[in-house]
């Protein structure tokens, strides 16, 4: 098995199609068939169907496409490792960012890192959380920043900074003649929240703020990112819920970010890692991420 058998595979495994694939790895289809070939013949497992009309991976080649990606994101990641050694770095800690994370407090502890270890090379990942978990278990991060939790055995979870939950109002709307608006205010109007696929962590923990209520929200939109977010709330087309670093970050004008009325909810960001014994570097970042104090975001 070579390089070349595995790059072959994931083309077509992307494509689902041996013509396309041959013309994305620039070579003719005929050496990609037979490469699919010898790979099968080498593994010992059919890792296609194929037929007339289609091409779909077997149970077989779904499960050797998740080992596959991991090898190419190792074999970057230590292309990435040579390229910092090279640049005089003489180390890396590799981070990943998962749910919409509040930013409130990563931009101090980027900084700090980097006066205090200007040797350690922090890369930053943004994935999904589940990737970020894979990846973390599969040693492809050293850490992690998420908004979740629940994230099952053999990673710790740690709370690292808050940030307030505020809602995003458009400019002239009726709910900003409260200063602090209720809850119940907030319900009434259309909102538009984080998609839980994209953002679970943070789904998860302003679903458990509306839930204190017996009033059903009316949900116009589930969205990616907060930049949409708040260009709906901008346009006037719904009421929004993010951290106030999201909101006061926000480049939209016709934004205006309220707290919410009573003892506001907070959103807690966590560093995720794995259960076993840091490495120095990493053992320092984590050091520094609890001397900026959880009240200090």
């Amino acid at each position: 098995m070579e390089l070349r058998h595995l790059r072959c595979f994931l083309a077509v495994s992307e494509e689902l199609h041996f013509a396309r694939a041959a013309e994305k790895l620039h070579i003719e289809q005929s050496p990609l068939s037979r490469a699919i070939k010898e790979l099968e013949e080498d593994l010992g497992v059919q890792l296609f169907v194929r037929t007339s009309r289609s091409t779909r991976l077997t149970r077989a080649g779904k499960l050797f496409q998740e080992h596959v990606l991991r090898i190419f994101a190792a074999l970057e990641q230590a292309r990435e490792s040579m390229k910092s050694a090279a640049n005089g770095f003489h180390g890396q800690l590799r981070i990943a960012l998962s749910d919409g994370i509040t930013p409130s407090r990563l931009p101090a502890l980027l900084a700090r890192c980097r006066e205090e270890d200007p040797e350690i090379e922090i890369r930053l990942f943004e994935v999904s959380l589940a990737q970020q978990l894979k990846g973390l278990h599969d040693d492809l991060y050293d850490a992690g920043f998420s908004m979740a939790d629940e994230v099952g055995d053999g990673i710790i979870v740690e709370p690292s900074w808050e940030d307030e939950l505020m809602v995003a109002v458009p400019a002239r709307h009726p709910a900003l003649a409260h200063k602090r608006i209720p809850l119940e205010e907030v319900l009434r109007y259309p909102l538009v929240l984080g998609d839980p696929a994209i953002c679970e962590g943070h789904a998860r923990q302003v679903d458990r703020v509306l839930r204190r209520q017996d009033r059903e929200p009316l949900i116009v939109q589930r969205v990616a990112t907060f930049d949409v977010m708040m260009t709906l709330v901008s346009a006037g087309l719904a009421l929004g819920l993010a951290g106030s670093a999201h909101i006061a970050s926000s480049r939209e004008p016709g934004v205006v970010g309220r707290s919410l009325a009573g003892r506001p909810p907070m959103l807690t960001t966590y560093l995720l890692r794995r259960d076993a014994e840091p490495s120095q570097a990493l053992a320092r970042f984590i050091e520094r991420l609890a001397s900026l104090g959880i009240d200090d975001a």
